[in-house]
């Protein structure tokens, strides 16, 4: 490309070559629609008259320095023409790049198209191959009359003759019948197909999310009639199954009711396809009022939609997860004394299908399974605490841990383990009268050691009760330039004079950040972008040392962590200002 333009810009005369602005060409090119009108400065009077006149004013000096100033002013026009020349030529030489690049990109598919349509051209001939050849290996060959001289002679080749054409008829007819069943079970290479992504839209989200909730409609809508049947929500239909039920388990007809029931439930499907209004459910129905879709949305309305959106899936993603996690668990010996019971039970059930008759063993779990449902659950659900303490199912699946509480729970175990050897460690070589106090906040910890080693504060500093794991956020130091010191990510603490921030990424002291609570001059919420909904989730705290606030954003929990540090401010503000008025 910059070959091309070169060879273009320097094909004619050099620029210093044109004399004047009348020898140069009016277009660059027949692609230039634009004429740039350049006009010539004319002379007025009084200098013709000057410059006809030697002995006037104007001198053959000044006459040569007013050519040279015109020849300047020419030049300068012509190196502006020349650039505007070199302008248009590469927009013109990128767009036929363009041109040929599109043009590249639609012959690479018709290629992949002309690949795949001759591999199924090789294909089509190689079974129009294969059936040739069967039909001629089908075809008897025509016997030919031999003289009858030779008739006795050939007798065995006719027989032979004739069991081919048998054969070769019988094959036919074996072709003719399932040749095309056989066909069915060729082995052909799979085709890897790509599906293609679509990108991510506020508005395919919510189409989504939408779609998938009237989708699960039907399954939610079966499990609320289930559960008012099991709390006797209409006492008669209640009633009326849990008796249509004991009687088909107890006379072995369980499997064809339920046979029937969703037959009958198919037939329903059918008349409302049909377009009957056929309504029937234990639960009511409520209507839920439908808001419709706004087509032109502003930024912070579309931020809104996605972040509405993206809760909602979190959440279901969460209980989804939780689910799977509780069931992995249970199998996994997680839990030895849950899983455990599940052991004996399979155990049991398995001795009992052994020993026992299917009809014996099918009427005790059904028996079971319709007093639980209508029965005991009721119970249970009217009365908390005996579930609790008696409905096995139940506290089994409260028991199961999922995996975040798992982590948690070692992670616990762990700080545990290092309180104790440390505790251990100090009473050994404590003073006797130290209280427990000054114990617990001598040995707090965080992740990277002790408390008030990594903020150099006294052993008595420790964290309050409500941040003693401190406060994931990220401070914000408007003050500093650099990128790796204007936005640090890690963990506020509040202690009783002073608010500490602990970095998570360099383990030097350098980057923690200590502000005495004292010193600080003004606190209230903050929002860190002005553009997101919501009144933000950042604190900014100003102190004499800093000429911009210092903001802690990104906190989860910024309404607690602003309580907790602006009555501790006020707490220590006051009791300053009582001290020195006394």
């Amino acid at each position: 490309m910059l070959r091309r333009l070169d060879r273009i810009r320097f094909r004619g005369h050099r620029r210093e070559d044109f004399l004047d602005l009348a020898e140069s060409p009016n277009a660059s090119d027949t692609e230039c629609g634009d004429e740039i009108p350049l006009k010539t400065p004319r002379p007025s009077p009084r200098d013709s008259e000057e410059l006809r006149d030697p002995a006037g004013p104007g001198t053959l000096i000044m006459a040569a320095g007013v050519q040279d100033f015109s020849r300047t002013e020419f030049d300068r026009l012509n190196e502006i023409k020349g650039h505007l020349e070199i302008a248009l030529l590469e927009k013109h030489f990128l767009q036929e790049e363009l041109r040929k690049l599109r043009e590249e990109t639609n012959s690479e598919m018709l290629r992949q198209e002309l690949d795949r349509e001759r591999q199924r051209r090789i294909e089509l001939e190689q079974k129009m191959q294969e059936v040739l050849k069967a039909r001629s290996e089908e075809q008897p060959t025509q016997p030919q009359q031999p003289p009858k001289g030779q008739s006795q002679a050939s007798n065995g080749t006719g027989t032979d003759r004739s069991s081919q054409g048998l054969s070769a008829r019988v094959q036919k007819w074996f072709y003719e019948r399932f040749g095309e069943y056989v066909e069915d079970f060729r082995f052909q290479p799979e085709e890897n197909t790509v599906e293609t992504e679509e990108p991510l839209s506020a508005r395919r989200l919510t189409e989504n999310m939408r779609r998938l909730k009237r989708g699960a409609k039907p399954v939610t809508n079966f499990v609320k009639n289930l559960s008012a049947l099991s709390d006797w929500y209409s006492i008669y239909t209640s009633a009326i199954a849990f008796t249509v039920y004991m009687n088909a388990v107890w006379h072995g007809w369980a499997i064809p009711m339920f046979l029937f029931l969703a037959i009958l439930r198919l037939s329903l499907n059918y008349l409302i396809a049909r377009g009957w209004r056929i309504q029937w459910s234990i639960v009511p129905e409520v209507s839920e009022a439908v808001e419709p879709a706004k087509e032109d949305l502003t930024v912070s309305e579309k931020f809104q939609l996605v972040l509405d959106v993206a809760q909602k899936a979190q959440n279901l993603f969460g209980k989804m997860a939780d689910i799977l996690e509780k069931i992995k668990n249970l199998f996994m010996w997680v839990q030895p004394e849950i899983t455990q019971k599940l052991y004996v039970a399979l155990w049991a059930a398995f001795l009992a299908s052994c020993f026992f008759p299917y009809r014996l063993v099918g009427l005790a779990v059904g028996l079971y399974a319709g007093i639980k449902f209508f029965l005991i659950d009721f119970i249970f659900k009217r009365c908390p605490r005996l579930r609790a303490k008696y409905d096995t199912p139940y506290i089994i699946w409260k028991n199961l841990p999922t995996d975040p509480q798992l982590k948690e729970r070692a992670g616990a175990t762990v700080s545990r383990r290092l309180q104790t050897t440390s505790s251990r460690s100090y009473v050994s070589s404590a003073p006797a009268g130290l209280s427990k106090d000054e114990d617990a906040g001598r040995f707090h910890s965080t992740k990277k050691g002790n408390f008030h080693e990594i903020f150099n504060l006294t052993e008595n500093e420790r964290p309050l009760a409500v941040c003693e794991n401190g406060w994931r956020c990220c401070l914000i130091n408007r003050d500093r330039k650099m990128p790796t010191d204007y936005i640090r990510n890690g963990v506020l603490y509040v202690t009783e004079n002073y608010l500490c921030f602990e970095s998570s990424k360099s383990g030097s002291s350098k980057r923690n950040k200590v502000i005495k609570l004292a010193d600080i001059t003004d606190i209230q919420k903050y929002k860190v972008l002005s553009v997101l909904p919501g009144s933000g989730m950042g604190i900014a705290v100003s102190t004499p040392s800093t000429q911009k606030p210092l903001v802690f954003g990104a906190m989860v929990h910024r309404d607690e962590a602003f309580e907790t540090i602006f009555s501790q401010y006020v707490k220590i503000t006051s009791a300053a200002a009582s001290g020195g008025d006394s």
